[in-house]
């Protein structure tokens, strides 16, 4: 199920969005990134729709994917 970014509380966004960045790893090449500016470019991605959140009711769980990755589970057979 989608969960609508703009339905949650700041500091709930904020948590699940840390989550996500501590959870993706820290390799992002030469550049280092502060983890504001990581915050900022996930929120832009949802922002944008290029991301959304999903909650998972089997696991209980949230997680942050693209777009795309969602359309090719829902075109997945299952």
């Amino acid at each position: 199920m989608e969960i609508p970014f703009e339905k949650l509380q700041a500091e709930t966004l904020n948590k699940i969005i840390k989550e996500f960045i501590y959870r993706e790893g820290t390799d992002y090449g030469v550049v280092e990134h502060h983890l504001d500016t990581k915050i900022k470019q996930v929120k832009n991605q949802l922002k944008s729709k290029k991301c959304l959140i999903l909650y998972d009711q089997e696991s209980e769980s949230v997680n942050i994917v693209t777009r795309d990755e969602y359309q090719r589970f829902l075109n997945s057979p299952s």
